[in-house]
């Protein structure tokens, strides 16, 4: 045969797309399962369009996910996410996705791998990537995650059925530590020998917040208006790298390029200022609590990552952090809102000081997902042997 299949689902969760599989479809040897994956995306593509796949040419639409019944005492699922790089035959499993976190429930449903009641139901899922607890609320009718509703992200038309994600002890799930350095705010030294200060937080996902004004930008930039700022997006880069290093996630600059192109994530940050948004319809000051600017895979966020978002809210409780600095205050557990390209996501934190530190203990927020569609997903056998 010249083509493999296997059995997998197309969805969209919050403002991401990926494939999602049964572990039990894919490929049981570990190599060829990555070969597979990375072909069905499409990568690597020099064009970096990934048209030869099922990815979109950007690091939301580049996504995998693999599902499985768990034998874990008090969870239902388990869950690995892979980011794959565009370029590069690499697949990023070093950290979680949050958007496409709120399909996996919705995916395990009609899937068969839990047959809740109707009603609410909440799935205890749990991250492989982070090795944290996921838990999961939605709603189901007729034996099937219910996708109308009135619930409306920024960044996606229309509206959906709410979903309910609470990632549970979210500190440290990258490193260890809420905190990797023990410090809120570190000063962060260059290879071109300049320094700069930034945040690193581990909360849901490794982040590092530096200021926008820093990078000489407002932080209210659409996504479009700082592509071309190659010189920026760099400096961006050379400081995930620092940072990385810094956190004891990677050895070098170097290998966090090379090995770890989604983690940890690095962000802009400035105060809440009137901002345009890619639907036109922009933001007031007043609409939000904080502006973020991610970079995704070297290339500037449509949205935000829903864990660098998550990220954002916990680090806007601890004290002496550029996030807090930057942001309005808000009580832990009440909504903090993040103004990004695509307008407001909201999010919740519960964050307290303890005599041992600072501890995340829930960071939540609502998104909607739907099964786009379902078959089977194809890889060109020659492609596959040529990789091994």
């Amino acid at each position: 045969m010249e083509q493999l299949s296997c059995q997998a689902v197309f969805m969209r969760g919050g403002t991401s797309k990926g494939l999602f599989f049964r572990a039990e479809d894919l490929p049981s040897d570990p190599a060829a399962r990555e070969r597979f994956l990375l072909c069905a995306i499409g990568s690597p593509d020099p064009n970096g369009r990934q048209l030869d796949g099922m990815g979109g040419g950007v690091s939301s639409l580049s996504k995998v996910m693999i599902v499985s019944r768990s034998g874990r005492e008090g969870v239902d699922v388990d869950y690995d996410f892979g980011q794959i790089a565009i370029g590069d035959p690499v697949i990023d499993r070093q950290a979680n996705c949050g958007n496409l976190s709120s399909a996996v429930g919705v995916f395990a449903v009609e899937a068969g791998l839990v047959t809740p009641p109707d009603g609410e139901a909440v799935l205890r899922m749990f991250n492989v990537n982070t090795g944290k607890r996921v838990d999961c609320v939605l709603q189901i009718a007729g034996g099937h995650a219910r996708v109308q509703g009135d619930c409306a992200i920024a960044g996606v038309a229309g509206t959906g059925a709410p979903i309910r994600l609470d990632f549970l002890d979210p500190g440290g799930a990258g490193t260890g530590a809420l905190l990797p350095t023990g410090a809120p705010v570190d000063l962060l030294e260059l290879s071109d020998g300049t320094s700069v200060a930034a945040s690193i937080v581990d909360a849901t996902n490794l982040c590092v917040f530096v200021r926008a004004a820093d990078m000489g930008l407002a932080g209210t930039e659409l996504p479009s208006e700082f592509r071309g700022k190659l010189a920026v997006i760099s400096r961006l880069e050379a400081i995930r790298g620092a940072a990385a290093v810094k956190a004891g996630v990677a050895a070098s600059v170097k290998e966090a390029t090379r090995s770890s192109p989604a983690s940890p994530k690095v962000a802009m940050v400035a105060a809440a200022a009137d901002a345009p948004t890619l639907s036109g319809e922009g933001l007031r000051a007043d609409e939000c609590d904080i502006q973020v600017r991610m970079i995704a895979m070297g290339a500037p966020h449509l949205a935000i990552p829903l864990t660098g978002a998550l990220c954002a809210g916990v680090a806007a409780q601890i004290a002496g952090t550029l996030v807090r600095e930057c942001a309005r205050p808000v009580a832990a557990g009440e909504t903090f809102r993040i103004g990004h390209g695509s307008g407001v996501l909201p999010v919740e934190a519960v964050v307290r000081r303890r005599r041992d530190g600072w501890c995340a203990e829930r960071a939540s927020v609502y998104r909607t997902a739907r099964v786009l569609m379902e078959g089977r997903v194809f890889a060109i056998a020659g492609a596959l042997e040529a990789a091994e």
